[in-house]
């Protein structure tokens, strides 16, 4: 990965694990007036619902040709792993933590969602083939140990082998939703993030009727829907780019910080206090963020031939000829042929990077 690349990914995983860290201590405030099933629908919505009136906007003010800056569409082919990455993330994953919840200690049920992250890094390392070095491994581990850390409060370890596996199933959920949405990252991250957020809103509030919960006050349902245009909507078009840029091990791992932004930002808002396990979480994260931002991965690799679409310029890994009509100016988007290649230099385990160690 060139370093602009790597600072780039990290800039947008650490924004989307803030933006979405921040929901929490919102959220809190907000629960007194709803139950949870309603409010992470809310939540969705808002995401997919702002990311359409923002998408409208964009698009009004356009004024460049369609071919130029813009984004790759999702096609008929992405439609399978479009709809798994809903069923996963928005609907499989959200029950399972409800059932897990109910059933465990605010403390085991804090602990065992941290396993979010170390799924998706096996996941993309075993399944999606995807590399991540002894030194990426020591740093995202640093990231995840303080993210460990952060779940360790006053309180018992309490639950049944029912809670257990029901967390950890979700947790296996969203990292499968991870990994198939690093598989079509190269695609307009905003659809994706929309599709997303609506597919899992509407799929949340439909099991919320169903199971006999109210539509809360409407105060508060707009205060749901603007957090969740932000916290969710927005988050979710950064963790995309981050996923493109960097591969989904990598992301999770940067994706790990939100809890420590959570805790932070519950000081203001809800009146509590740092605790010292807090600030060695925060400790290790720093460590775990600065060691993989430094991280280099170089040797000499081969590139299969290879036919997609997504936006790009032409650097090194993108030279070809063009079609009558399609612009010349970049970046753009059209659908272009990678001839075999085989080369040196710094990368990580992006879609052009699938190779053999």
């Amino acid at each position: 990965m060139s370093d602009s690349q790597g600072v780039k990914g990290a800039v947008f995983g650490l924004s989307a694990a803030a933006l979405f860290g921040l929901s929490a201590p919102v959220a809190k405030l907000l629960l007194p007036g709803s139950t949870p099933l309603m409010l992470a629908a809310l939540l969705y919505l808002g995401g997919g619902l702002g990311l359409s009136g923002l998408g409208w906007v964009l698009r009004a003010r356009a004024s460049a040709p369609r071919a130029v800056g813009r984004e790759a569409r999702l096609g008929r082919q992405d439609v399978p792993l479009v709809l798994a990455i809903i069923l996963c993330g928005g609907v499989v994953g959200p029950v399972l933590m409800l059932v897990g919840l109910q059933r465990m200690s605010g403390v085991a049920g804090a602990l065992l969602l941290n396993l979010e992250g170390p799924f998706t890094i096996v996941l993309a390392l075993l399944v999606f083939g995807e590399h991540l070095g002894r030194a990426g491994l020591m740093s995202a581990g640093a990231i995840l140990l303080g993210a460990s850390v952060l779940g360790v409060q006053q309180g018992e370890l309490q639950g049944d082998v029912l809670g257990v596996l029901a967390l950890a199933g979700a947790c296996l959920s969203w990292a499968v939703d991870n990994n198939l949405t690093q598989r079509v990252s190269l695609k307009d991250p905003m659809a994706i993030a929309r599709l997303k957020a609506l597919g899992a809103g509407t799929c949340s509030l439909v099991l919320a009727l169903l199971t006999g919960q109210r539509v809360p006050a409407l105060p508060l349902v707009g205060a749901a829907l603007l957090l969740g245009f932000v916290s969710y909507g927005v988050s979710i078009v950064l963790d995309a780019q981050a996923l493109r840029l960097l591969g989904a091990a990598r992301e999770a791992a940067y994706f790990a910080t939100a809890p420590f932004v959570g805790a932070l930002a519950a000081v203001p808002l809800l009146g509590e206090h740092l605790r010292p396990t807090d600030a060695l979480a925060g400790g290790l994260m720093a460590v775990g963020v600065v060691l993989l931002l430094r991280e280099r991965h170089s040797h000499l690799h081969a590139h299969e031939a290879l036919e997609h679409e997504h936006l790009h310029v032409h650097d090194a890994h993108h030279h070809h000829a063009h079609a009558p009509g399609v612009a010349m100016s970049e970046p753009h988007s059209h659908a272009h042929r990678h001839e075999p290649l085989a080369h040196a230099h710094s990368h990580v385990s992006d879609l052009h990077h699938r190779h053999e160690h």
